[in-house]
Formats: C-alpha cells, structure tokens, sequence
C-alpha cells in the first residue's frame, strides 16, 4: 500500500476510489482550516460543525465530477465559507469572533504579562476592519495561500499584499 502522506490530489483519487484511509488523511489534513472558516464567521460551536460536516458531505456528494483533485482544498474552503455565510443568512447572527483559547506560561510573572500582551494585541485585532480580523486568524490555519484566497473569496494574488497591509495597521495599534 503507498504511503498517504501525498498531495491532496493523490488523496481524492484514492478517496474517490473507496481508499478510507485516503479519505481519513483527507478529513485530518482539512478539517481545522473548515474549522476555522466557520468560525470566523462568527459562528458556535455546534453551527461551526454543522458547516465542517456539510462541507465534507458535499465533497463526498461530488468528489466524482472533480475535474482537478489538485484544487479540492480550495473547493472545501470556498464550500465552507458559502455554507457559513448560508447559515449565518439563514438564523441571522452577526457574532463577534471568538479568539482561540491559549495555553498559559508555567512562571506567573511570565503568565500575567503574556495575558496582558494578548489582551492588548486582542483589542488591537479587534478594532481592525473585518475583513483584517478574518485574514489574520485565517492565515494561522490555512495550509497555502491559495487555500486562505479561496476561504476569503479574494483572488490568490491579494493575499500577501492584503496580510502585509493588516499586519501593518495591527502593528501600530500594538504599543
């Protein structure tokens, strides 16, 4: 058996053809960047995988008319993102975004300044314009550029330019 540390494209062939290993590198490969596309939009916990899940479901409603394997990872992301924004049309909400939890320095001196540091660098986040807050909490997750274009639904060539710029603005609001 080869090993399934290949492309995506090479997974959605295997995937497509009943490989459920193929098919688990696949969820496991993609799932945090679905994760965080729905949760950048303001969604919970349980709406965040309502999304994940129908986003995978819609792989698997249409992973034989794929015609490039080689673009799923930007097919799942621009799915979740049209999911999410279907389902935050459909109840409603505008939620703010809910920062990832971190996990705290062992010294307290160490832990107090760090949660001040973050508190200031949250506000800072905060006050930037949606489209920054979204792109720089994004841009941990996605594993190419290419993949945060199509999970903005901005085109591949903006990103860097756009992440600089929000870097930038986010930079000067930080003492």
């Amino acid at each position: 058996m080869a090993q399934l540390d290949d492309g995506t494209d090479e997974l959605v062939i295997r995937a497509r053809d009943g490989d459920g290993a193929a098919w688990a590198r696949l969820v496991e490969r993609h799932s945090g960047l679905l994760w965080s596309i729905a949760r950048s939009h303001g969604l919970n916990d349980a709406d965040s995988g309502d999304v994940v899940q129908t986003t995978w479901l819609r792989l698997v409603e249409r992973i034989d008319g794929l015609r490039d394997p080689s673009a799923t990872a930007c097919w799942l992301a621009t799915t979740a993102r049209h999911e999410s924004l279907r389902l935050v049309r459909r109840r409603g909400r505008d939620r703010p975004l809910v920062p990832a939890p971190r996990a705290p320095e062992p010294e307290p001196d160490r832990v107090v300044l760090g949660r001040e540091r973050l508190g200031l660098v949250g506000a800072a986040l905060e006050s930037l314009p949606q489209r920054c807050r979204t792109l720089l909490r994004l841009f941990a997750l996605a594993p190419s550029h290419a993949e945060l274009a199509a999970a903005l639904g901005i085109p591949l060539g903006s990103v860097g330019p756009t992440r600089a710029r929000c870097l930038d603005a986010l930079r000067r609001l930080v003492p």
